[in-house]
């Protein structure tokens, strides 16, 4: 953003969401809207978002109006023109803060999110280190003081996880636009607990990633399209956990999609969760429909639910962690796994940003 005629480039982008930004202000300011709880979530995110635009906005027409009073200084006395040179370089960077805030984004990327984490090739070891992963997405969430709830587990018998299912939460959304990438397979080399000799292995864990609906009613779902079978919890081993049969298993008949969960005592606690795992599911399909219809503009979201392809390297022997799409390789695999996901994830971020502003021009 080079001169003043750029600035004005921008105003009529930035406009229609000041407006946008006014009105919400207003909305959320009449108690009536709270009523309605997932109205108020859907305002109060939306606000979030329009409220960085309108910051930056706001400071960049206070560097542009100072940056005019110090050029006309500056023609009278020359110290004021290193001012002016600082407020021109401070204005190229709120520019580009401000055009990367107007690209377009993934209208799912602030919901919260479901994460599916299931054992792979690898056997027992894959389990633990599922189990490994799990805790990992965790401890990210409480560093972003997420919540997590976990919705259903199958333990393994060295206490792994053959497959569980996390809901993560923000108390003003956007979840989903981080967690998203971890979708796909993530690849373990390390010595397995269960490896006597000290040899290096390679297995799996699987990583699905939807955003999670706001409310049941956003994903409408028939009563006839649903198969609902029940059958009784089991643990690690295959044992039983109890004696009834409060374990809950749905089926979305037209499209197929089956969500179950065992690990609530009651049947009625394992449908509720099952069907919020399937509304979330549904989603992500027709966010898949949406992507196909507008040609291809997102189809980067949509590869990050695909488990066939392998994104991550965990390599334990040389504390290493590679990321496949970028090409992030960093040597903190142990606080990564501690919790730290951050820079990985933003690797992911900034090239999702770039795709996004070299499609726009």
């Amino acid at each position: 953003m080079s001169t003043p005629g750029d600035l004005e480039s921008l105003v009529s982008s930035v406009r229609a969401l000041l407006d946008e930004h006014g009105r919400i202000e207003a909305e959320l300011a009449d108690p009536a809207v709270h009523a309605d709880a997932g109205r108020a979530r859907r305002l109060n995110r939306r606000y979030a978002e329009l409220d960085a635009v309108a910051s930056a906005w706001r400071r960049l027409e206070a560097v542009e109006r100072d940056l005019g009073a110090a050029r006309e200084l500056a023609a009278e006395d020359e110290s004021f023109a290193a001012e002016a040179r600082d407020l021109a370089a401070e204005r190229e960077v709120l520019g580009a803060e401000l055009r990367e805030l107007l690209v377009p984004r993934d209208p799912d990327d602030a919901r919260d999110a479901i994460i599916e984490v299931r054992a792979g090739e690898g056997g027992e070891e894959s389990a633990l280190f599922a189990a490994d992963l799990t805790r990992m997405y965790q401890r990210w969430a409480e560093s972003h003081g997420w919540s997590t709830e976990i919705l259903d587990a199958a333990e393994s018998a060295l206490g792994g996880y053959k497959d569980i299912t996390l809901a993560v939460k923000a108390k003003t959304g956007g979840v989903y636009g981080w967690t998203k990438f971890e979708g796909g397979v993530h690849r373990v080399q390390r010595v397995p607990v269960t490896e006597s000799q000290g040899r290096i292995h390679t297995s799996a864990a699987g990583v699905l990633v939807f955003p999670e609906a706001d409310e049941p009613e956003e994903v409408s779902l028939d009563e006839n399209d649903l198969r609902i079978d029940v059958f009784r919890s089991s643990g690690p081993g295959g044992q039983s956990v109890n004696t009834t049969d409060s374990a809950v298993r749905i089926t979305h008949l037209p499209t197929g999609i089956v969500a179950s969960c065992q690990n609530e005592k009651s049947q009625l606690q394992n449908k509720e969760a099952a069907l919020r795992m399937l509304r979330a599911r549904l989603l992500a399909v027709r966010a898949q429909e949406a992507a196909a219809e507008e040609n291809d503009r997102r189809r980067s979201q949509v590869r990050t639910v695909d488990r066939s392809e392998r994104v991550r390297t965990y390599n334990f022997p040389e504390n290493r962690i590679a990321d496949h799409r970028t090409g992030y390789k960093a040597y903190n695999l142990d606080q990564v796994l501690a919790g730290r996901l951050d820079e990985v994830v933003e690797s992911l971020r900034a090239a999702e940003r770039a795709e996004r502003l070299e499609e726009i021009g």
